[in-house]
């Protein structure tokens, strides 16, 4: 008996280890393609040159211009954005209970399409450059109407909830059908929209990481990190949800409040990534899947693990996105939704729970 219980924290520490390891791994991963990533492209800088530019002491002014100036700020932006719309998914999965749940399936994104749309509509200032090239001369408008929508969408999903309670059903077919109404609305717009107007509609839905500067980087920076550390800090809470509402509530976990503030901050940062970014698909739903089946569904580790392996999934995808057309620069979202669909199936055939 004795030798069975000294065993046991023995094992307990090693698999916690185990969990830590595969986090520690999936960060030194990062930084590595992170670094490959700064030197590809249609001018190759040698990874000695990327991490001199890095440090301030880059070999030539046009090698700073290119690794600072350039690539550094659409791949942190592909860091931030993957690593936030990971741990939405992973937490509007947990306090649904629904493997389903992410931030598109709840129509957030939708939401945001139809923002914009407006937006453009209403005049945010378009100029068409050449035969094929539309600029939008005011993109912050675009971005706020982007942000309100997004904002709108997850205050009627949890007002329903509140009206009918908040069971996990409840928010997935209020999403779905609010993302159907947006999708609609959308439509009804671009039908009546200019050739220009249309076109920059589209041109603002596909997700790309090159379209944040300095400053909104910051922005999308500092609301991950604040809802990471508040999703983290409620990681236990999750737990307990995830083994079932009576049980939570058996622990002395409220519930309800939980699964609000939940879902509130996971449509916060979600709405501010894809306004401003555009629609990224995928990212929220595969990613925590994956992690579920690598280190379990502890969120305690599940989260911080979400966080690094979606900016490294999306950090991959753009600097593929960035390599396969070369010279032309190809949507990450366009990349994402190749890979995500096939991955997402494959994980639904292997017939485990997620």
């Amino acid at each position: 008996m004795h030798a069975e219980h000294g065993h046991a924290p023995e094992e307990y520490f090693r698999y916690l280890g185990w969990k830590n390891a595969i986090i520690i791994l999936c960060c030194l991963g990062l930084g590595a393609v992170l670094i490959f990533s700064l030197g590809l492209g249609s001018a190759r800088i040698p990874a000695v040159d990327v991490l001199a530019s890095l440090f301030g002491a880059a070999p030539d002014q046009r090698t700073n211009a290119i690794v600072c100036g350039i690539r550094l700020p659409q791949a942190l932006s592909a860091m931030v954005a993957g690593g936030g719309l990971a741990i939405a998914g992973a937490v509007m999965q947990a306090v649904l209970r629904n493997p389903l749940g992410s931030p598109f399936t709840l129509g957030i994104a939708h939401a945001a399409a139809f923002g914009a749309a407006c937006s453009v509509m209403l005049g945010s200032g378009l100029t068409g450059s050449g035969r094929n090239a539309v600029t939008i001369i005011n993109p912050y408008t675009t971005t706020a109407a982007a942000l309100a929508a997004s904002l709108a969408a997850s205050a009627v999903i949890v007002a329903i909830s509140r009206l009918r309670g908040t069971r996990p059903e409840t928010m997935i077919l209020a999403g779905v059908a609010l993302g159907a109404l947006c999708t609609a609305a959308t439509m009804f717009l671009q039908f009546f929209a200019s050739d220009v107007q249309l076109a920059a509609m589209v041109f603002w839905t596909f997700g790309d990481t090159a379209r944040a500067s300095w400053n909104e980087l910051g922005i999308m920076a500092a609301v991950t990190l604040f809802c990471f550390l508040f999703f983290w800090a409620n990681s236990w809470n999750y737990n307990a949800i995830d083994a079932g509402d009576e049980t939570a509530r058996g622990l002395g976990v409220r519930v309800e409040r939980v699964r609000m503030g939940g879902m509130l901050l996971a449509s916060l940062v979600t709405a501010v990534l894809i306004a401003c970014l555009g629609i990224i698909g995928f990212v929220g739903l595969v990613i925590p899947h994956m992690f579920r089946r690598l280190i379990g569904a502890d969120h305690r580790f599940l989260l911080p693990a979400s966080l690094v392996g979606g900016a490294l999934l999306l950090l991959l995808a753009d600097t593929a996105a960035r390599l396969v057309l070369m010279p032309h620069l190809v949507p990450v979202s366009v990349l994402t939704a190749f890979l995500g669909a096939p991955a997402f199936l494959w994980l639904i055939i292997r017939g485990q729970r997620p």
